[in-house]
Order: C-alpha cells, then structure tokens, then sequence
C-alpha cells in the first residue's frame, strides 16, 4: 500500500543521517586510522540549491568522523550534530531554535534508530538502500541509493513542491 504524501511545501528544514543516506554507508578504515567515505556530487549540489533557496540542512549522525566535518563545513550545511544515541533530541532543540511545527520537516534516515525521528517529522523519508524496517515507517522510499543521489531525489521533491524549480 503506498502512503499518501505529506504537504511538501510545507518544509522549510531537511535533517538527513549522514553514513548511508549522504554517504553510500561503506566506510574503508586505512592503515593510518583515516577514514573514507563515498559521497555523491549530485546531492552535494541539491544541498547548494536548496540553501539558496532558502531551505535550512542539518546532519545528525550517531558516528563522529573528521570526514563528516569536512563534508558538512564545504556543503555549508547549517548543523553537525555527530555521537547522537537519540536524534530526537537535537530535532527538538532545532524546533525550539527555529520555531518551527513538525510539518516543516524532513528526514532522510536509513537504520533502526532513525525510526523515532521519522515517526516526528512532516516528511519521512529512506534511501533505495534503507532497511526494510525503515521502509515501514517512512512516507517515501527514494529511487536512489544513499551516496548515490537519494538526498537530492528529496530535496528536489521540496523544491517542486514549492514551486521553486
């Protein structure tokens, strides 16, 4: 049974967890301790967009990484938020901060314990490559995978929904 789409142009504010959803989720350890992950230049430039058109990002990841701040620092993304156990709690903080209602949110999650905060936000969402159990709570599976577009697929979403592209 697909679900019915929430109001898109009601968001102003897209959360997205960063490994699996930004990233492809594959994380290659080198010898030296440095990480590295895949990312994709699509969804990078559906972030710049998206900020230019006045949408608000934030990244809440339960895993730290200097990767992470690289990527989000040269995306500009608004907020890093990284060892998060419960990514209820910053979304609430981000609500209070901004003022804003459940409706103008987004989230693209794609494990377990990004359940809880896709149950919260206006418009839930999960990569091609989310799991199963995710694909039960979210009003839209992407035709992307994470790493591979997925984060812009919505973004893009948005912004039609707004009738800014």
């Amino acid at each position: 049974m697909k679900k019915k789409l929430p109001d898109l142009s009601k968001i102003s504010f897209v959360l997205m967890d960063l490994d699996g959803c930004l990233s492809t989720g594959h994380i290659v350890y080198l010898s030296n301790g440095t990480d590295l992950k895949i990312f994709h230049t699509h969804d990078g430039y559906g972030i710049a967009r998206g900020r230019e058109l006045g949408l608000k990002f934030a990244v809440i990841s339960g895993k730290s990484s200097k990767v992470n701040k690289l990527r989000v620092n040269r995306l500009k993304i608004d907020h890093l938020f990284e060892d998060i156990e419960d990514k209820t709690v910053p979304y609430q903080a981000l609500k209070r901060k901004y003022r804003l209602k459940d409706e103008n949110f987004a989230y693209v999650g794609d494990d377990e314990f990004d359940i809880p905060l896709l149950k919260l936000v206006g418009f839930s969402s999960c990569p091609k490559s989310g799991i199963e159990e995710v694909k039960k709570h979210v009003h839209y599976v992407c035709k992307k995978d994470g790493g591979d577009g997925a984060v812009r697929e919505i973004i893009d979403m948005i912004l039609k929904a707004k009738k800014l592209i």
